[in-house]
């Protein structure tokens, strides 16, 4: 093969990638708005409504200390966090309230407003998992460099199938598309003259040369 065959098939296996790269791009963006439309069809919501009923379902649910469920907890992300769970596992009873916390980081030097959306295997397991309190509810707004812990206190619910012994509790951190705002003190501009000028400078007359007597 002559070296310009080589350089043409380069060329095209970069197109390619190029197009794949901004076609899984926009999917991220794309995946919050397509989540909540499907939640509005259906009726089910558990990415900002809270469940009502979860409150009063674990103040009056009986612990079931005959069985003991264990729970897993996974994180992924997309866009500038850094995002974890504190523990990876863990054991509780069904009807046992139990708290965990995630862990998330705006990497970015810009303020950035994510949004987590839940899943649960074997999916089933949704419906005997009481959320009283996510993350997950809203929409999430870090500042540049910000850490913050987020509580999920939740119940499994008794009536949890027996055959089901272990659940995984996963969540996914999208950037929410244009809420990402870069500091406008970072951004260069024009100055009076046309010319760009350092930040903080635009707009500034030049200042007159220092008379001497």
């Amino acid at each position: 093969m002559l070296p310009s065959d080589f350089r043409q098939l380069n060329k095209t296996m970069l197109a390619k990638l190029l197009v794949a790269s901004t076609l899984m791009f926009g999917f991220g963006f794309a995946m919050v708005p397509i989540y909540q439309k499907i939640c509005e069809v259906t009726g089910v919501n558990v990415l900002t409504q809270r469940d009502e009923r979860a409150e009063a379902f674990a103040k009056n649910t009986q612990v079931d200390s005959s069985r003991s469920i264990t729970i897993e907890f996974d994180a992924n992300a997309h866009g500038p966090w850094q995002f974890k769970p504190e523990v990876n596992a863990l054991t509780a009873h069904p009807g046992e309230l139990v708290t965990v916390y995630y862990e998330l980081r705006n990497r970015s030097e810009y303020a950035v407003t994510g949004q987590a959306i839940p899943s649960y295997a074997p999916g089933h397991a949704a419906n005997y998992f009481k959320k009283l309190e996510c993350f997950c509810f809203k929409q999430q707004a870090l500042d540049a460099g910000e850490t913050r812990k987020f509580p999920v206190v939740f119940v499994v619910d008794p009536q949890l199938p027996t055959d089901v012994s272990n659940i995984t509790l996963s969540y996914t951190f999208f950037d929410i598309a244009g809420t990402t705002k870069a500091s406008v003190d970072s951004q260069p501009s024009m100055s009076s003259s046309g010319q760009l000028a350092p930040s903080g400078q635009a707009g500034k007359a030049p200042s007159a040369p220092e008379r001497r007597s």
